[in-house]
């Protein structure tokens, strides 16, 4: 389908940056979103969950190098602790806030205090009163940035190799799925079963068709934009159910997403396959539950400049609040979810967190979630990753490359249970990344003043990011094949054994219990052939 070019405004830049973003982001073929749809009306944008001072807020801590968000901190108190003496306990701080306004995520209350933005001092003046049982700042956990994305350029040639989907692109593209063998262990469960839901809490996934009218700013001015949104035209609209938004829209529809990253991981799990298009997923037949829970640089500009904010911020402005990804966890447990994927983590222990994984678990829910990637800044443990040792049905997932190493950015540590394929750039260049179908790159860009999110296009990502939806697509086929008996402690017992050991003999720090092994794993008994 052929489209009218538009005008784009851009914001002004050096020469510079333009030559830096055209070697990151190479101009590439992009996919048209399916003409058959029929097209929305311009509409403004619901309420917001995203106020100002949110917006705020995440620009703050990313300018202060902050983990958490200034001023907030979650809450809670113990049991049969009545309104009054919710009060009492607030009034340990120097703002007095009325109870009654604070804002709820399940059983724990999120306290905003604009007095005092260091949210370790109010947390420790709260955990101290009587009437509470802890309380602790809002960590954030950062939207996941590849250091190298690749954009297709054109549909690379070759034959097909017999046993393959005809996905146009999966054979010269998807060595992830060739190095887990997937089309043997499809043989045995082809795609999983259309009823299973897997949940993917994240930067969102658009569900829907829509053009909504945001507030941008040029730099100079404010002005009125209309935004288009489609779905991808390789993830298959009727597969999504429950969605919900946490972090931007105030209703929890529609959700969308304005990033990239939820789009990429999803399609690794349920990418339509054996369609003659683009690239495939693992676990091609099962439900999505798009769950949103982060807010990238669009939805922090909008917001911003909604209200009048002229100042543009930071390219890597935005994030992930531990409340709204403990809200999104209960969320997916308790609408239907068997697998849960969680491609993000943040540097703070969070009891909230840890409870909702919990929570997750004991209803039926796996979880897979990456390790993070700071091996080369500081390898420190991300949450909810670092959970894992100590809970049966979360797995924590380290990434590997074409040639079955570490990649180079994948946190190392005692949490690290399994690995996944996620891409290593310095093992292949642009062959050696993931790649899936996701929005296409140069229409984010901070660069435009106007976006557009209704375009698609094959992009290489690399990150435990990419690693942990394989985790969590190989979970859905052994559900669809074993049935009720897979609870999640049974179904990370039949990772961890039929995994391939990587490294040091048995488990170790980098790999875990070794790389995925699919057929292995359905087959069950041990063969890896």
């Amino acid at each position: 389908m052929q489209r009218t070019p538009r005008v784009v405004w851009l914001r002004p830049v050096s020469a510079a940056v333009v030559a830096v973003i055209a070697l990151v982001f190479p101009i590439g073929k992009v996919t048209p979103p399916l003409a058959a749809r029929a097209s929305a009306s311009t509409q403004a944008p619901a309420d917001l969950r995203l106020t100002a001072g949110r917006a705020q807020a995440f620009v703050d801590a990313r300018d202060r190098h902050l983990n958490y968000l200034p001023g907030e901190v979650l809450v809670k108190f113990k049991p049969g602790v009545s309104l009054d003496g919710e009060q009492r306990a607030l009034m340990a701080l120097r703002s007095r806030p009325d109870a009654g306004g604070l804002q709820w995520e399940g059983d724990v209350a999120v306290l905003r205090d604009g007095s005092q933005t260091d949210a370790t001092v109010l947390a420790a003046q709260l955990s101290s009163q009587p009437e509470v049982e802890y309380a602790e700042p809002n960590y954030i956990a950062p939207i996941p940035r590849s250091e190298t994305i690749y954009q297709a350029e054109a549909t690379p040639a070759g034959a097909r190799p017999a046993g393959t989907p005809n996905d146009t692109d999966y054979a010269a593209r998807q060595w992830n799925f060739a190095d887990l063998n997937v089309p043997k262990a499809w043989d045995i469960q082809p795609g999983g079963k259309p009823d299973l839901i897997v949940a993917v809490i994240d930067t969102g996934i658009s569900v829907t068709k829509t053009t909504m009218t945001f507030q941008v700013s040029t730099g100079t001015s404010i002005i009125s934009a209309s935004v288009p949104f489609d779905v991808s035209p390789d993830l298959n609209a009727a597969k999504f159910v429950k969605p919900f938004d946490f972090a931007f829209f105030g209703s929890g529809s529609p959700v969308l997403d304005m990033d990239s990253h939820g789009t990429h991981v999803a399609s690794t799990i349920a990418e339509s396959t054996n369609n003659a298009l683009a690239l495939a997923g693992l676990a091609y037949n099962v439900q999505i539950m798009p769950v949103k829970v982060c807010v990238s640089y669009w939805e922090v500009e909008f917001t911003r400049a909604a209200n009048g904010i002229l100042t543009l911020p930071a390219i890597d402005a935005g994030g992930c609040a531990f409340s709204a990804i403990a809200s999104g966890i209960r969320y997916a447990a308790d609408n239907g979810a068997k697998v849960i994927n969680i491609s993000l983590g943040g540097s703070g222990t969070s009891q909230t967190l840890q409870d909702a994984v919990n929570y997750a678990v004991q209803h039926g829910a796996f979880i897979a979630v990456s390790a993070g990637n700071s091996h080369d800044e500081g390898n420190g443990i991300e949450y909810p990753a670092g959970y894992a040792p100590n809970i049966d049905g979360l797995m924590s997932v380290a990434a590997t490359g074409r040639s079955r190493t570490r990649a180079y950015y994948s946190t190392t540590g005692s949490q690290v249970e399994i690995a996944a394929p996620g891409g290593n750039s310095r093992d292949g260049g642009s062959a050696g990344v993931i790649w899936q179908e996701t929005l296409n790159q140069f229409d984010l860009s901070p660069l435009l003043v106007s976006p557009r999110f209704d375009r698609y296009a094959e992009a290489g990502f690399q990150g435990t990011s990419m690693a942990s939806p394989h985790v969590a697509a190989l979970a859905a086929l052994l559900i669809s094949q074993i049935g009720s008996a897979a609870t999640p402690a049974v179904l990370e017992q039949m990772i961890r054994t039929t995994a391939l050991d990587l490294g040091a003999a048995g488990r170790d720090d980098e790999f875990g219990y070794g790389l995925i092994q699919p057929r292995t794993a359905l087959f069950g008994r041990g063969i890896r052939k």
